[in-house]
């Protein structure tokens, strides 16, 4: 038996307790949209920052739905997509990759409808606004000045927006953006750091910094697999090695650390 055969049962069972577990979920908080837990239960007071994980619990049923097919999955996949429809326009975070590829991404690709690829591209083109001229970058919802790894899992809908419309513009600000990440935020040894600060006169780039993890010039650990994720879709759309590159960068450091 191969390494791979051995580990389907084992992932199987995974995907189903998945299923259980967030059946439970939706059962008993119906229309929450989970984000973090405090002392271990979900937290539901207070204000949710940018509500920059909402596509998550959908996205998970829309992918525990092709896993089982069970209709109930998919009656809960839309009903928790469906209310994240007018954050297409959202032009205050970096996050509309993560809100919509997550979700509407899944539920056009089940049915083919075409009211929800055109909420993928007006997605993708709002991202796409971020954009800055000087420096080469989609800025994050700090300021205008700061670029996040983040973005890079983000990135991909305007990928997706330019490759269905066959905007070459748009796919130049996708590209544009992945090369100034790779330049600013990877380090030659595969580790990336958080953020990258940009003079908005010059579009010089000053420093590296961070909002997670320890330092500035330390690896935050999610930032850097959300590097190697976000350059292997970069290469999908593209096919430049360079994409190809950074990402196996970012890899041997996760495997060597």
């Amino acid at each position: 038996m191969t390494d791979a055969a051995a580990l389907t049962p084992k992932l199987l069972t995974a995907l189903d307790f998945a299923a259980r577990q967030v059946r439970g979920t939706v059962e008993r908080y119906p229309d929450f949209y989970p984000m973090y837990t405090r002392a271990g239960r979900w937290k539901h007071e207070g204000e949710a920052w940018t509500h920059w994980c909402d596509g998550f619990l959908p996205g998970i049923l829309w992918l525990l739905h092709r896993h089982t097919g069970e209709a109930w999955l998919r009656q809960q996949a839309e009903r928790y997509s469906r209310p994240l429809e007018p954050r297409q326009h959202d032009r205050d975070v970096h996050d509309l990759g993560f809100i919509f590829m997550s979700t509407y991404h899944h539920w056009y690709r089940l049915t083919r409808e075409p009211a929800l690829r055109d909420v993928l591209i007006q997605a993708g083109r709002t991202m796409g606004l971020r954009f800055k001229e000087r420096g080469r970058y989609l800025s994050s919802f700090i300021g205008p000045q700061s670029v996040f790894i983040d973005i890079m899992m983000n990135v991909g809908i305007i990928f997706y927006a330019a490759r269905e419309t066959q905007d070459r513009a748009l796919h130049q600000v996708a590209v544009d953006h992945c090369l100034t990440t790779r330049r600013v935020l990877v380090r030659g040894d595969g580790s990336t750091a958080h953020e990258g600060v940009f003079d908005l006169t010059t579009g010089e780039f000053l420093r590296q910094s961070t909002h997670q993890g320890y330092r500035g010039d330390s690896c935050w650990s999610r930032g850097l697999t959300w590097s190697l994720y976000g350059f292997g879709i970069a290469y999908r759309y593209t096919r430049d090695r360079r994409f190809l590159e950074t990402a196996e960068l970012n890899a041997d450091f996760y495997i060597e650390h």
